[in-house]
C-alpha cells in the first residue's frame, strides 16, 4: 500500500527519535472519504508454466535417482527450446513414503516411495506456450500447471489505472460537495494498492504424453490481463 499525504495540509508530531512520525491532517470543512478502483487491460507478454515429474520406487534412494534422471530430461528439453537459465526455477522437491490401506486387516501397508521435482518456466514468447507445453510432456513431465499470463512491465497500465481511479474519486467528491452546498474540494490524503488481474488456469494430465505431439500444438489463448489500482481518497469540502 502506498500512502500520500499533502504536506501543506499536514503537520507531523514526533514523540521521540525512536518512534515514527505521526501525521495529523488538518481540515476546516467536512471531509469526504471515497474508495474507488479502476482496471486497465493489456495484452500479456509473459507466460509462466509449471512442469513436474513424479517417480515411484521401492526405496527412497531409487525413487530420487529415477526422478533425477527424468527431471534432467525435462530441463534439458526446456533449455533446448531456447529458454534461458534465469527463466527456469526449481519450485519444489519432495520425497514421501506411500501406503495402501488394507481393509481386511485395518492397517496401512507400505508400498514404496514417491519423489517429485517441479520447475517454473517463464516464457517470454507468449505465442509459443502451446508448443512448449507439448514439448515438456513429450520430454517426460507428468504434470503441468498454468499457463499464468502477466506483463513484464505494468508501469504504463498502472499509471493509466491510477489516473482513471483518481479522476473518478475527485468527480465523486465534487458531486458530494455540490449536493452539500460547497463549491469545491481539496485533496487531503491518498492510499493506494495495486493488484494484477487473475491468472488463467490450465491443467494437463500425464495422458497428454501418449498423444501424437507432431499434431497441432495445444491451443492456448492469452486474452488480456488486467492491472487494477484501488485508491482510498480523502477530500475536504471547501466554500
Amino acid at each position: 500500500m502506498i500512502r500520500y499525504a499533502i504536506p501543506a495540509l499536514a503537520a507531523a508530531a514526533i514523540a521521540s527519535s525512536a518512534q515514527a512520525a505521526e501525521v495529523q491532517i488538518q481540515s476546516q470543512g467536512p471531509v469526504v472519504e471515497l474508495s474507488v478502483s479502476e482496471s486497465v487491460d493489456a495484452k500479456p507478454d509473459i507466460v509462466d508454466i509449471g512442469a513436474g515429474v513424479t517417480s515411484q520406487a521401492s526405496t527412497a534412494v531409487e525413487a530420487m535417482r529415477i526422478n533425477a534422471r527424468e527431471m534432467n530430461a525435462v530441463i534439458d528439453r526446456i533449455k533446448a527450446l531456447g529458454i534461458k537459465d534465469k527463466d527456469i526455477q526449481t519450485t519444489g522437491i519432495n520425497l514421501s513414503a506411500q501406503y495402501d490401506y488394507d481393509q481386511s486387516t485395518s492397517r496401512q501397508v507400505f508400498r514404496g516411495y514417491q519423489a517429485s521435482n517441479r520447475v517454473n518456466v517463464t516464457l517470454r514468447e507468449v505465442p509459443r506456450a502451446g508448443e512448449v507445453l507439448d514439448a515438456l510432456v513429450a520430454a517426460g513431465a507428468t504434470d503441468i500447471n498454468g499457463p499464468n499470463f502477466s506483463l513484464d512491465d505494468d508501469t504504463g497500465a498502472r499509471a493509466q489505472a491510477r489516473k482513471a481511479a483518481f479522476d473518478k474519486a475527485r468527480a465523486q467528491a465534487e458531486e458530494y460537495a455540490r449536493w452539500s452546498g460547497f463549491s469545491g474540494v481539496r485533496l487531503l490524503e491518498i492510499n493506494e494498492s495495486v493488484a494484477a488481474g487473475p491468472p488463467m488456469p490450465y491443467a494437463q494430465s500425464a495422458e497428454r504424453k501418449m498423444m501424437d505431439v507432431s499434431a497441432a500444438p495445444t491451443p492456448v489463448e492469452p486474452g488480456l490481463v488486467g492491472t487494477m489500482v484501488s485508491l482510498t481518497v480523502k477530500f475536504e469540502m471547501t466554500r
